[in-house]
């Protein structure tokens, strides 16, 4: 990457100016279908996803997990890697697993994983970049189509420079061209670090590669004070996968942590117009559940599931109007 290109640009990418502009590059497998096409008129806009956090404190292992997600009726799933890999350890067979999934009716949307691929050590950094390429290859293995990547390790000071962020995350991009597996760059709101959705856009913008996205999340954009509104300035190439819950009125924002996430229509997030401008990007998308209430993890796990996604589909039925 252009370094001196990259210095011209840091300060428009801190203000902000460049994210208003959609992130549309075609992508092979990923790209939207004209919008006049009968292919793209055919599809839904959305498709429903289970992300195994919702039944994490249940601790089923990652075959009963696909088995709950499955019976719940969900098309797809985001798994957990520590899930995965205690598959692996207990002598679980990557292609089984594949073909588990596969006869169940699911697709793996993505894994979530946590390398320290971004941060500014370059020991720690380098560590975290063969923690992501062997995180990678696993979900390739279980036909996995992304890897969620969040600031891991860099959720504190000092402020990370976005356009090392953005040589970073393409190093990450590439990385996971070479195994099938595209990188979505998660927001945390609780990070010091791409806790708002606009910095993730700008930083995705920046890195020039065709697969770049962003992965937000009701919560998250929520607790890091992105206005969410905000959606409705990309296009629809910028994200393929969203994280849908819920939030309380109390307590609040500074305060509220991920044990307060509830089911979607449940709190005060106004999910109707989130999800009317998430509609108006374009393309398909990935709305997944992902939940940590420690409430529901007390509850019998596919009954769990089956509630969240028939209120994932009630707030999709109220956005429509």
């Amino acid at each position: 990457m252009n370094t001196r290109k990259l210095s011209r640009r840091n300060a428009l990418a801190r203000t902000g100016l460049l994210v208003g502009t959609a992130i549309i590059a075609e992508r092979p497998g990923f790209a939207a279908a004209p919008s006049d096409s009968p292919v793209q008129a055919a599809r839904p806009p959305f498709r429903y996803c289970l992300n195994t956090a919702t039944i994490r404190g249940h601790k089923l292992g990652v075959v009963k997990e696909i088995e709950v997600a499955a019976q719940a009726g969900y098309e797809g799933i985001e798994l957990w890697m520590d899930a995965l890999g205690e598959y692996v350890k207990n002598g679980g067979s990557l292609p089984d697993l594949k073909k588990r999934i596969s006869d169940s009716g699911l697709t793996v949307e993505g894994a979530i994983g946590f390398p320290e691929w971004i941060v500014d050590d370059e020991a720690r950094r380098a560590k975290g970049m063969e923690r992501a390429k062997a995180e990678m290859e696993m979900v390739a293995q279980i036909g996995g189509l992304r890897f969620a990547a969040p600031p891991a390790g860099a959720t504190d000071l000092p402020k990370l420079e976005l356009m090392k962020a953005a040589e970073r995350y393409r190093a990450l991009l590439e990385a996971g061209e070479q195994l099938g597996v595209v990188p979505e760059l998660e927001v945390w709101g609780f990070s010091k670090n791409l806790g708002h959705l606009s910095e993730c856009v700008a930083v995705a913008m920046e890195t020039g590669h065709r697969n770049a996205c962003v992965l937000p999340d009701v919560f998250h954009l929520y607790k890091g004070g992105s206005d969410l509104h905000g959606i409705r300035l990309l296009g629809p190439d910028a994200i393929q996968v969203f994280h849908l819950n819920d939030y309380p009125a109390d307590p609040p924002r500074e305060k509220v942590d991920d044990s307060y996430r509830m089911y979607p229509g449940d709190g005060v997030a106004p999910l109707t117009e989130l999800l009317q401008n998430l509609r108006r990007t374009g393309g398909q998308k990935v709305l997944s559940l992902e939940v940590f209430n420690r409430t529901y993890w007390s509850q019998d796990p596919l009954s769990v599931a089956k509630t969240g996604l028939a209120k994932m589909k009630a707030v999709v039925s109220l956005g429509k109007s």
